[in-house]
């Protein structure tokens, strides 16, 4: 599938008709989901361009912006963003942190997609960073550790106008977010399990995926509240909100590599089962996976109805799309 394909189906999709606290009267009235995030990922694309010119070593910074710029849903910066809206912010106060969250997420593509992990070759439709990129392939890891060290820049730099311990804050979160408590300790711990005939139990799986995956949904979604204002419990349901969509990110991942093609994903389908990973259709089966997908999408939404239903609608409609995207 190609970048232009894939935005192409994320923006054909209406995720308000199938939300439990959303009627359909409510969402013809309050905002369109398909406008809003052609506008937020435009801008998001906008930022992220500007915020890595490439500059000297001319190798590292084209790599780097190889795969930065590859497409891809911005789903992470749209989720900033939406939660920075969600309490009364402009998006302004939180771009930075949008294109720091999608710089840390890119860092972990090419990390994952490396010959020493998964060792794959296609990613959002389009070949991996080592497989494309002229520099030598020790050169890669360099090219995401750039990504992650100017993410926490930009957070630092790029933030005017907002009170120094807000920015601290989000730093703090982000840094956890990529760090051995985040995405590191996830891969590490996904890496032990995998191929080793190991029984793994659900709540290791879940252990695994909260830290590789819904770790990065949980910083964006904090950082967004914090920039935008919110109070400690808007922040603590938003927090509970993004770990419960992190998570089902990752259970439909699993469930979309047994169902779709690998035209379909943009990225190689049957990868798990080829390498003896552990995932949620092989542990729970199919219909129980897509059972737990449903409660967590269920779980989430419910954090958000104490918040005023318009401003949270982008983020129903997110979490209603990751349960039910189709790549």
């Amino acid at each position: 599938m190609s970048v232009e394909e894939e935005e192409k189906s994320f923006m054909n999709l209406n995720p308000l008709r199938n939300s439990p606290i959303i009627t359909t009267e409510e969402e013809n009235t309050m905002f369109n989901f398909e406008d809003y995030v052609a506008e937020k990922v435009n801008q998001v694309n906008d930022a992220l361009d500007d915020a890595v010119p490439v500059n000297y070593p001319k190798t590292i910074y084209e790599a780097m912006k190889y795969s930065l710029m590859a497409g891809g849903k911005r789903i992470r910066p749209l989720l900033c963003i939406a939660a920075c809206e969600a309490v009364g912010g402009h998006q302004s106060a939180a771009m930075p942190a949008a294109c720091a969250v999608e710089m840390i997420h890119t860092m972990s593509l090419i990390q994952d997609d490396l010959p020493c992990m998964d060792n794959d070759d296609l990613r959002r439709g389009k070949p991996t960073n080592h497989k494309v990129c002229v520099c030598k392939h020790s050169l890669n890891p360099l090219a995401g550790d750039g990504l992650f060290v100017l993410a926490i820049e930009q957070m630092a730099t790029a933030t005017p106008g907002v009170a120094p311990n807000k920015v601290l804050a989000a730093v703090r979160e982000l840094a956890k977010a990529g760090g051995v408590e985040g995405l590191v300790g996830g891969q590490a711990e996904d890496l032990r399990y995998t191929g080793s005939n190991q029984t793994v139990k659900l709540e290791t799986l879940e252990n695994i995926h909260l830290r590789k995956t819904a770790v990065l949904f949980e910083a964006s979604v904090v950082m967004g509240a914090i920039f935008g204002g919110g109070s400690d419990e808007q922040v603590e349901k938003l927090r509970i909100f993004a770990r419960k969509i992190g998570l089902l990110f990752q259970v439909v991942d699993d469930i979309l590599d047994v169902t779709q093609s690998s035209e379909e994903l943009g990225k190689t389908a049957g990868k798990d089962l080829a390498v003896d990973k552990t995932t949620y259709p092989k542990l729970l089966g199919l219909e129980k996976a897509m059972e737990f997908a449903e409660k967590l999408n269920g779980e989430a939404t419910a954090q958000l109805t104490d918040f005023d239903r318009k401003k949270v609608a982008p983020l129903v409609a997110l979490a209603d799309y990751i349960a039910r995207r189709h790549n």
